[in-house]
């Protein structure tokens, strides 16, 4: 493994700037391409062999091209369609995006969860799978959002974004409205990279409060695990953007945060 890795991050579009900002936290020495597969966005809208179909030959291009250390799935939908078809065809390490629903279940106390994320992350067999894994008696709550992805991507392109919009979405994930707080839904599971981009709103129009779950600390979590530590000589080794579309990346003063000081070329 190299002192200082490349790890290529792939994603549908700006959503896994979220999971970057982890990883860049505990890896600030590695090289980061940053790739968003605007082409196809947004994912949620594509049947699960479509998505196969797409992702498995774009990551053995990426993988050509950049010789990454390791690959981030930095995207629900996409993760929980083909992480075993690329396991089978690579032998890089993969790290990918799942609903944190393990976590959330057990941190619930109403035992009301609700899992926000695309409307093909919520119908997926691997979805389902993690509730009766680790669902733990909770009643979990699917709630499959048509566009909350483009909303974030608008947002944070620096469009204007209503609270009527964002809050349309969210109201299928509160369960149990009246009087009785031990009744209600206390638990979100992000499931979607983008919906953390719009986190602070969420919190503000959420009718009540609620523990949200962003599964990216744990992915950076896991890329430690495999990659190791940052070593004591840190440098940030730069980093790459690239749309699939082939259009420059406009939003480098949205991106740098994302970045914590690598400069995306």
């Amino acid at each position: 493994m190299a002192s200082f890795p490349t790890i290529l991050l792939l994603d549908s579009g700006l959503g896994g700037l979220t999971v970057l900002r982890e990883i860049v936290k505990v890896r600030p020495d590695a090289r980061y391409i940053y790739v968003a597969d605007d082409v196809f966005f947004p994912y949620g809208r594509h049947s699960e062999d479509a998505i196969i179909a797409r992702v498995v030959p774009l990551v053995g291009e990426l993988m050509e091209a950049h010789r990454p250390d390791l690959v981030v799935i930095a995207c629900n939908t996409m993760s929980v369609s083909v992480m075993a078809p690329l396991r089978a065809a690579y032998r890089v390490p993969f790290v990918g995006t799942v609903p944190a629903i393990k976590p959330a279940c057990a941190a619930s106390k109403t035992r009301r969860v609700s899992v926000l994320g695309t409307r093909a992350t919520v119908k997926r067999e691997y979805t389902q799978a993690l509730i009766r894994d680790h669902g733990q008696g909770c009643a979990v709550t699917l709630v499959g959002s048509p566009d909350l992805a483009s909303l974030a991507e608008a947002a944070l392109s620096g469009n204007t974004v209503s609270d009527a919009a964002i809050s349309a979405e969210l109201e299928p994930c509160f369960v149990g409205a009246g009087q009785d707080a031990s009744a209600r839904t206390d638990t979100v599971v992000l499931a979607c990279t983008h919906f953390p981009l719009l986190l602070d709103r969420f919190v503000r129009l959420a009718p009540w409060p609620v523990n949200w779950i962003d599964p990216a600390p744990a992915i950076a979590r896991r890329v430690v695990d495999l990659l190791g530590p940052a070593g004591s000589e840190v440098d940030a080794a730069g980093a790459e953007m690239i749309f699939t579309s082939g259009r420059p990346h406009a939003l480098s003063q949205a991106l740098m945060p994302f970045f914590d000081g690598h400069v995306p070329a």
